[in-house]
Parts: structure tokens; C-alpha cells; sequence
């Protein structure tokens, strides 16, 4: 049905788009929220937050179930799939801790509000550090793909 996908080895380069899509939207709408002293703004950025660590735990899921199947050289595993894999978990443990924080103190915690703020700010460069791993293996070393021979060798 999508020619797109016909070459992907799993379906984890599928789902990873929408948590980096959700949470870069809550923490944008909690930031706008906090500014404007927004209820409107702070609700919209509680569920924004919930469907991004909904999608997260699916694409971490997706990662964890499809990293013996990808095809990759062991210094590239070790290089970048490796850090990946580490980066995206304690992305996902950082987004738990935050959605049950908003969650008991819905939709926005009054107290520790500017941690909370400081913490989303962790989330997002975290994800980011983790997602730049992610799309090495795939741009640079074709993972999830078959495009090309595989395993190709880690380079700098």
C-alpha cells in the first residue's frame, strides 16, 4: 500500500516522528502557558504531553523489538545504536516522571513549576541527542533500510 515503506525492515522509523512532534508541542504550549498564565494553553499542553508519552512508549517499544533484526556492523551498534537505544530511555523515563507529575497536578504543577519547565527542556534535548544517533544509523549506515549492502563499518 505505501511504496514508501516497502524497503523498511520494521516499522520503528514509522512511529518515531510523531513523540518528537508531541512533546516539542507540549513543551512548547506549557512554555506559552506559563507566559500568558494560560488555562486554555496549559490544558492543550497536558494532552499533548500524554500523546506524546503514549507515542514514545510505542516507538521505544518498536526500537526494542526491531534492534536484533536491523542489520548493522558491530562498531556501528556500538557507536550509535547503543547510545541511541540509551538516549531514547531515559527519554522515555524522563516523559513518565513528567506525564504523572501533570497528571497528579493537572494540568500544569502550580508548585515546581519552574522545574518542571527546566525538566521538559531536559526531555527535549535528551530526545534530540538521542534522535541525532537514530538518523545517523539511518542516513549514514541505512539501518532500517535496504537500500544498500549491509553491514556497512562504523566511520568518523
Amino acid at each position: 500500500m505505501f511504496s514508501g515503506a516497502q524497503h523498511l525492515q520494521n516499522l520503528h522509523p514509522l512511529v518515531v516522528h510523531f513523540p518528537i512532534a508531541y512533546l516539542c508541542g507540549a513543551a512548547l504550549f506549557y512554555f506559552v502557558a506559563w507566559m500568558f498564565k494560560s488555562d486554555g494553553f496549559a490544558q492543550s499542553a497536558f494532552w499533548v504531553l500524554v500523546m506524546g508519552a503514549l507515542s514514545l512508549a510505542v516507538a521505544v517499544a518498536s526500537g526494542l523489538y526491531a534492534e536484533q533484526g536491523v542489520m548493522l556492523s558491530l562498531s556501528v551498534r556500538e557507536h550509535l545504536l547503543q547510545p541511541h537505544k540509551t538516549a531514547m530511555l531515559a527519554t522515555l523515563g524522563i516523559c513518565t516522571m513528567l506525564t504523572f507529575w501533570a497528571m497528579l497536578a493537572r494540568p500544569f504543577p502550580k508548585k515546581g513549576r519552574l522545574l518542571f519547565l527546566f525538566l521538559l527542556l531536559v526531555m527535549i534535548g535528551v530526545m534530540t541527542v538521542g534522535a541525532d544517533f537514530g538518523g545517523r544509523m539511518v542516513y549514514d549506515y541505512n539501518a532500517g533500510g535496504n537500500a544498500c549492502r549491509q553491514p556497512i563499518p562504523f566511520t568518523q
